[in-house]
């Protein structure tokens, strides 16, 4: 398997990383650190669930788990200014 491939790799909820990456990807520099911390969790679980190749499951979402996607899509943003 290449590193192309990669990307390709189904994801879940513990993937915090992988989903913070994706949704830098998605919007960019839309969205800034203080942005991404007031964004509602309803709204971020719509967010990934939409994502390609999440195979996560709206019921095995936590509160923990989206405050490390924010935390590592800060991580990400910051890393790319």
């Amino acid at each position: 398997m290449g590193f192309e491939d990669l990307d390709d790799m189904p994801y879940s909820w513990s993937d915090h990383e992988d989903i913070a990456m994706k949704l830098y990807d998605q919007f960019g520099d839309d969205f800034t650190e203080s942005k991404i911390y007031r964004i509602r969790f309803t709204e971020l679980i719509e967010w990934v669930l939409a994502l390609p190749g999440f195979e996560g499951k709206r019921e095995d979402c936590s509160e923990g788990h989206l405050e490390q996607i924010q935390a590592k899509w800060v991580y990400e943003w910051r890393d790319n200014q």
